[in-house]
C-alpha cells in the first residue's frame, strides 16, 4: 500500500526557502476512525521519527483491506526546531522568536467557547454521534477563525501560523499520538487523560502520567479539553457521555539519541493501540497479553524535580530507573570555591521514595540548575481518581 504524500508549504525565510510539512496518508478500504500521529514538536526529541519510519514502512506492507479508517503521519513535525542547533547541540525546545516553549502554543477550543452549557442544554435529546457532530462543526468554525487572522494585512506571529497548520491536519480525528522524548535522559512512559485508561494498556508501557493538571496549550491538551469539558457538562445535565475520542504524549528515551529499545516499545505500542482501536486488521494483534498489562499510574504532581543547591559537577548520581527511598543519597555534588579552601562534597538526598524518572544530561551545574527527577511513588494509584 502507497500513502498520498503531501508536502504543506510553512514559513519563508529571508533567502527565499521554504520550510515544509509532509505527510504521509494511509486511507483504508473501509470506513473507520482517524488516526494522527506526530513527532519531533521540539527539535532534540527525535526518537518519534524513527517510530514514525517505522509504522510507514510497516504499512506499506499491508493491503487497503488490512486498514478501517485513515492513518495521518507527521514526521519532523517542527522543522524550524529540528534545524535549530547551538555549538553541535540540538535545542529548539523554545520558539527562538519569543521564548516560547513549542508545545504550550496551541489553540484550545475550550477557551474560546463561552456558552458550552447553553449548547449542551441544546444537546440534550440527540444521541452521541450527533453531538459530537454538532460539537466538532463548532470547534471547526471557531478555528478557522484564526485563518482570518494569518490572512489580514497584519497577520500574525509565526507560532500562530505554524499551530493552525499543524491543527488543521488533526480536528477531525479521533485518536491522536504526539510523539515526545525526555530533553535529558527519560525513562519510557505516557501521558494520558481522565476516563481513558483502560486504552492505555494497549501502548504495553510500565507508566502512565495522569494529567490531573494542565500545563497550558499543549497539543493533546488543546485537542482532547474541549471534549472533556462537554462530557463534564452532559453529566452534570443528566446525560453522561464518553466520546470515542482519545489524545496521548509518548515519552520515548531521551534527547538527541536514537535508543533502539524506545524506539521498538514506540512502534509496537502503536500498531498495538491501533489494532485494538480497529484500525489496523492484522494477524497477532491486539496482542493477547494487552487486556492483562499492569501500568502504574501516577498523577503529574508526583513528579517532583530537584534542583542543584551549590554550584559545581556532579558524581555519584543513581541511574535512570532506580528505586530509591526516603533519605537516600540521589547524587553528590563536588562543589569548588575560591575562599581558599578545599572543595568541599554536598549530599543531595530523596525527600521521598520513588523511582529515578529523568536525568540532566549535563553534570556540571551551576546553583539551582536542574539536576533530576523522581517520580514519587511512596503512595501511586492503581487507577486514577480526581484530587
Amino acid at each position: 500500500m502507497i500513502p498520498i504524500i503531501s508536502t504543506i508549504p510553512l514559513l519563508q525565510l529571508a533567502s527565499g526557502d521554504r520550510l515544509h510539512l509532509q505527510v504521509y496518508q494511509f486511507l483504508g478500504a473501509q470506513p473507520g476512525k482517524k488516526a494522527y500521529l506526530q513527532a519531533n514538536l521540539h527539535g532534540a526529541e527525535i526518537v518519534g521519527n524513527a517510530v514514525i519510519h517505522q509504522l510507514i514502512e510497516f504499512l506499506m506492507t499491508l493491503d487497503r483491506t488490512d486498514i478501517a479508517g485513515e492513518i495521518l503521519l507527521v514526521p519532523v513535525c517542527n522543522p524550524l526546531s529540528t534545524n535549530q542547533r547551538t555549538h553541535y547541540f540540538s535545542t529548539g525546545r523554545y520558539n527562538i522568536y519569543d521564548g516560547k516553549d513549542w508545545n504550550r502554543i496551541f489553540w484550545d477550543y475550550e477557551k474560546e467557547c463561552q456558552d458550552l452549557e447553553t449548547f449542551a442544554q441544546s444537546q440534550l435529546s440527540f444521541d452521541e454521534a450527533t453531538i459530537r457532530q454538532n460539537y466538532l462543526n463548532r470547534i471547526k468554525l471557531s478555528f478557522e477563525e484564526q485563518l482570518k487572522k494569518i490572512d489580514s494585512p497584519s497577520s500574525v506571529p509565526y507560532d500562530k501560523l505554524y499551530r493552525y497548520h499543524l491543527q488543521s491536519l488533526c480536528l477531525d480525528a479521533d485518536y491522536v499520538i504526539d510523539i515526545h522524548s525526555s530533553s535529558n535522559q527519560g525513562i519510557d512512559y505516557i501521558y494520558g487523560f481522565k476516563g481513558r485508561e483502560e486504552s492505555a494498556k494497549a501502548f504495553l508501557l510500565d507508566y502512565e502520567i495522569w494529567l490531573n493538571q494542565y500545563d497550558g496549550d499543549a497539543f493533546d491538551e488543546a485537542f482532547l479539553k474541549p471534549w472533556l469539558a462537554l462530557e463534564d457538562t452532559l453529566a452534570e445535565m443528566g446525560k453522561p457521555i464518553k466520546f470515542d475520542l482519545e489524545s496521548w504524549t509518548l515519552e520515548l528515551g531521551g534527547g538527541m539519541q536514537m535508543n533502539p529499545e524506545s524506539v521498538a516499545k514506540g512502534v509496537l505500542g502503536i500498531k498495538n493501540y491501533l489494532a485494538q482501536k480497529g484500525i489496523l486488521n492484522i494477524a497477532g494483534f491486539p496482542l493477547p497479553e494487552t487486556a492483562s498489562h499492569q501500568i502504574v499510574f501516577t498523577r503529574k504532581t508526583q513528579q517532583k524535580k530537584y534542583y542543584s543547591p551549590a554550584g559545581g559537577v556532579i558524581q555519584e548520581r543513581v541511574a535512570l530507573g532506580t528505586s530509591v527511598k526516603v533519605g537516600e543519597r540521589l547524587y553528590q555534588i563536588i562543589s569548588f570555591n575560591k575562599k581558599g579552601e578545599l572543595p568541599t562534597l554536598i549530599d543531595v538526598n530523596a525527600e521521598k521514595g520513588g523511582i529515578i524518572f529523568d536525568l540532566s544530561t549535563n553534570h556540571s551545574v551551576n546553583q539551582s540548575e536542574y539536576v533530576l527527577t523522581v517520580l514519587e511513588m511512596d503512595t501511586h494509584i492503581e487507577t486514577p481518581v480526581p484530587e
